[in-house]
């Protein structure tokens, strides 16, 4: 992930060189917590997973829309104003400004944490340059995480490692990491630790306890369009049906040749013979890193199903 360390990267330390003129920050978090089951209850067979977060549109979109409205109703009350609109696409520190503005705190698993609302919310910045001096700012929330330790106990990959007093999470050993951010293979050893995923891992959010009642969104866009897809099914797209199943859905992230990987992992990690057929056709890829990735898959279904 180079970009949290190139040019950009200096970029994070003043927001002003965002927007020049800029004075204030507003931070919004939108819900999109659904009620279908977590990754850890789901048990429909011969199926992949998707992060809840990408079950819906692409909250890009979704998010934006919502913070042009914000905008033109500031501008409506307060006259004319310089803006700029975040939405995890420009280099700004968002958990450390919401958790500043007091949407909530940064847990273990390196999450943002609302006491009422969980972590199931996506984060957006308005940047104006209007000084907002007749409100007292807001505070950052206190440390609710306390001693409890499940979601560093539930990651397959022991991603969440201490840093002194603190956690931090380390990309390398990261299943979102991994089926989303990684273009090339991943590594051997991480593969079996990958599970069933095939794009994010809801893992460390989904055994929090201030998950447990969180509530859920009324907004339309993020209703499910896939949360356990077929592994079978996804196989056998092509890049084209691959474009048009996911043109509004984060999942377009991952890359044509990364979400097949992803889902050839999937396949090898399943112990099911039933993915013998499909796993030897992506072998045959034209795609080295496909067929790699099928190839270790094969090779585990062999060992696993004694062929």
């Amino acid at each position: 992930m180079e970009y949290l360390t190139d040019h950009r990267a200096s970029i994070r330390q003043d927001p002003r060189q965002l927007l020049p003129s800029a004075k204030s920050i507003i931070c919004v978090g939108k819900l999109y917590n659904e009620t279908n089951p977590k990754s850890i209850e789901c048990e429909v067979p011969y199926s992949g997973w998707v992060s809840r977060y990408a079950w819906g549109k692409d909250y890009h979109d979704v998010l934006r829309a919502g913070m042009v409205q914000l905008t033109e109703r500031l501008r409506q009350a307060a006259g004319p104003f310089e803006a700029r609109i975040c939405v995890d696409t420009a280099p700004l520190l968002e958990r450390s400004y919401a958790r500043l503005s007091g949407l909530g705190w940064i847990g273990k698993n390196t999450c943002l944490i609302n006491q009422q609302q969980g972590s199931w919310f996506f984060l957006g910045e308005l940047l104006i340059s209007l000084g907002i001096d007749a409100i007292e700012p807001d505070q950052p929330p206190p440390d609710r995480c306390g001693t409890c330790t499940r979601c560093i106990d539930a990651c397959p990959t022991q991603a969440i490692v201490p840093t002194g007093a603190n956690f931090t999470l380390d990309a390398r050993r990261c299943i979102s990491y991994f089926t989303i951010e990684l273009r090339g293979p991943v590594p051997e050893e991480m593969r079996p630790g990958v599970g069933n995923h095939v794009f994010g891992c809801d893992i460390c959010q989904d055994v929090c306890p201030w998950n447990w009642k969180a509530p859920t969104t009324i907004d339309p866009a993020f209703a499910p369009d896939h949360y356990a897809p077929d592994l079978v099914e996804l196989s056998a797209l092509t890049e084209a049906g691959f474009r048009d199943r996911f043109r509004q859905s984060p999942v377009r992230r991952a890359k044509y040749s990364g979400f097949l990987r992803n889902v050839a992992i999937a396949m090898g990690n399943s112990g099911d013979a039933r993915f013998l057929q499909p796993l030897q056709r992506l072998s045959a890829s034209p795609d080295p890193q496909v067929a790699e990735h099928a190839t270790w898959a094969l090779a585990q279904l062999s060992n696993s199903c004694k062929i």
